[in-house]
């Protein structure tokens, strides 16, 4: 669309030209440039400029915005409108010229299955290391009777009678433009050019039925807690032949009742004695893949990490696995016997004292 042309130009009217001037200009022009009238190469981007330039001498608040800042305000209103209004502005001026239709097919078009939603929930070990799942899903499906025709088994739609099978029908308006083809789906047939006679008692002749199906669902090993899977093509079957939507898994990941995960890595708590802090020792804790050797280092501190790498959760849908990381904490005996106060009171005597630092205020 031009918008550098003036409007009025356009139309070849005054800038004060009345309504009725203006509306007279545009049907002139737009009978003129109708691309069903006019063969030549620029007729229909003429047509269009003639219909912009109407769009906002007839408005009047657009027309005075026009008046007092050109095309900047006209560009804001076009932006606004949308180049697919022009589709109906022609199609409520015309309709469809000649069969030529602006704003879609008649024919009816597939539509896309839609898209189901389900959830599932998993122990801590299923989303570690994966597994198979049963899911029961709600969609809809082609009628197994008729397998999506509609008609009773052993008959067959009949071609549309009032279309001829086309699916559209002409019809011929009266306008002040003089007598136009508009082109429209058939309202017999809806546009599917075919018309069920005797419809499957199964799914009423709609070729479609709402069904409940189990699903094995493969559950890829490290899926964690709000993790969703989707399943390609495994949702509502589509209209007209569309392609069906896709099944979307939302996962739930129960607590496990020792370890903790983030992200990849499993976290623990494992508690040592004063003597496997500070002499070291081996010990035998759990993961994820059964009993681990450990070496606890001499001098250990509470909070101190072990890291077992390649030892945590597996990355999901890639090889390579995160890291088990064992926090240490020494504890404190609460209840000693004799023996044992005894030795810890001649180690007592043994060991430095340490001392706070000293006071720098």
């Amino acid at each position: 669309m031009a918008i550098g042309q003036d409007y009025y130009e356009l139309l070849g009217v005054s800038r004060d030209a009345s309504d009725e001037e203006i509306k007279r200009a545009f049907r002139r022009l737009a009978f003129q440039y109708h691309p069903d009238r006019n063969n030549s190469p620029d007729a229909e981007a003429k047509f269009k400029e003639i219909n912009a330039a109407y769009q906002i001498l007839s408005d009047p608040a657009k027309r005075r915005k026009y008046d007092r800042y050109g095309h900047a305000s006209a560009e804001a209103s076009f932006s606004d409108f949308g180049f697919g209004g022009f589709g109906d502005l022609f199609e409520s001026f015309f309709g469809a010229f000649g069969g030529v239709q602006y704003g879609g097919q008649a024919q009816r078009s597939s539509r896309r299955g839609e898209s189901i939603e389900s959830y599932l929930t998993l122990s801590f070990k299923e989303a570690v290391f994966g597994c198979e799942k049963e899911l029961q899903v709600e969609r809809v499906e082609l009628c197994p009777e008729c397998r999506g025709l509609g008609s009773r088994r052993g008959s067959k739609p009949e071609t549309c009678s009032d279309c001829g099978g086309k699916g559209q029908v002409r019809r011929v308006e009266q306008s002040i433009f003089g007598r136009f083809t508009h082109v429209v789906p058939c309202s017999r047939c809806g546009g599917s050019g075919s018309v069920i006679v005797d419809p499957c008692p199964h799914c009423r002749g709609r070729g479609r039925i709402r069904s409940r199906r189990k699903l094995n669902v493969d559950i890829p090993a490290g899926v964690d807690d709000g993790h969703q899977l989707r399943l390609g093509a495994e949702g509502s079957v589509g209209a007209n032949g569309g392609s069906p939507g896709d099944l979307y898994i939302k996962l739930t990941v129960r607590p496990h009742d020792v370890f903790m995960r983030e992200g990849s890595d499993v976290l623990w708590r494992w508690p040592v004695n004063f003597a496997q802090a500070a002499l070291g020792d081996e010990v035998d804790v759990p993961s994820l893949d059964g009993k681990l050797r450990v070496k606890i280092p001499p001098g250990a501190q509470s909070g101190d990490v072990l890291r077992l790498r390649g030892k945590g959760i597996p990355h999901v849908n890639r090889r390579g696995r995160g890291d088990m990381l064992l926090t240490l904490e020494v504890l404190t005996p609460k209840h000693m016997d004799k023996q044992q106060r005894r030795l810890l009171e001649e180690l007592a005597q043994v060991l430095p004292r340490p001392s706070p630092p000293e006071d720098r205020w």
